[in-house]
């Protein structure tokens, strides 16, 4: 599933192709759970003729603005990616969702596994409500995460996975930064000192910023790996420290890397870098 280095990609992609400021021309819909089951008359009814005015990222959210406060949030989940053609190319069977912005130039939908989901919406209440705090932030600072941590009683892996508590993160940028800070997957959030949770939080933010230098992790060349736009693939899998290493040695003291399921999740780590 792309993670905050993965859809910040498809992001700054987008607005590279100046998406921004193109109305909609028309939009059509192959696979209706695509939209969350919204009709082909309510979609028109809420784009067409709208102009993009800003494209952004919150949490695995890639989030498109319009004018007259409507919101489009698209969640590729497991396999969906966004490609850019010309509207007149011939539509791929695994591309449901097809959007023709006034330049000739067509955004679609591509997911073969049919789980990722655009959400349309018009009005205060929004799904982004819901989310946590964004790891790349300002406001992202141990001092404002310390007492977080410490008001739960969780293991560290699953209470960073947890789109409530921080936005963005999954397993492969988990996994790294609990390398980088030398903390246990299972060690207790409650139990961190001020120098560990320092620890945690430089290490979330640089794990997740080289994922975006990286332009995200591809881990294969398969349709369901993750691509930005034209099919470009992310570089960070060769800067991985842990993430899918199991039995080789770390990076940092040559013990090899052991893979465990915690709370049904595969999770990598180092025994002796990462001590419970």
């Amino acid at each position: 599933m792309p993670e905050l280095p993965e859809v910040q990609t498809v992001v700054n992609d987008l607005n590279i192709h100046h998406v921004c400021r193109r109305r909609i021309a028309a939009v059509r819909i192959y696979w209706r759970r695509s939209v969350n089951n919204v009709s082909q008359k309510n979609i028109n009814k809420a784009l067409l003729g709208r102009s993009i005015v800003k494209v952004w990222r919150r949490g695995k959210y890639i989030v498109i603005d319009f004018d007259k406060a409507t919101r489009v949030l698209i969640h590729l989940r497991m396999s969906g990616r966004i490609s850019i053609v010309n509207a007149k190319s011939p539509r791929d069977k695994h591309e449901h969702v097809c959007v023709t912005l006034n330049n000739g130039d067509e955004l679609r939908l591509h997911d073969t596994r049919k789980f990722a989901r655009v959400y349309i919406e018009k009005g205060p209440v929004t799904r982004l409500d819901t989310l946590g705090c964004e790891p790349l932030d300002i406001t992202f600072t141990p001092k404002k995460i310390g007492p977080l941590l410490r008001s739960h009683k969780r293991a560290l892996k699953p209470l960073l996975l947890d789109q409530t508590f921080i936005a963005g993160l999954g397993n492969i940028y988990t996994d790294e930064a609990l390398w980088h800070a030398k903390l246990h997957p299972k060690t207790q959030s409650d139990a961190l000192s001020r120098v560990k949770v320092r620890a945690l939080c430089k290490s979330i933010m640089f794990v997740l910023r080289k994922g975006i230098k990286n332009c995200g992790t591809s881990l294969g060349n398969g349709d369901n790996n993750f691509y930005s736009l034209g099919k470009q693939s992310g570089r960070n899998r060769e800067k991985l420290m842990v993430y899918r290493r199991t039995g080789e040695p770390c990076k940092r003291c040559g013990t090899k890397i052991k893979r465990l399921i915690l709370t049904q999740r595969s999770t990598h780590l180092c025994p002796r870098c990462q001590k419970l």
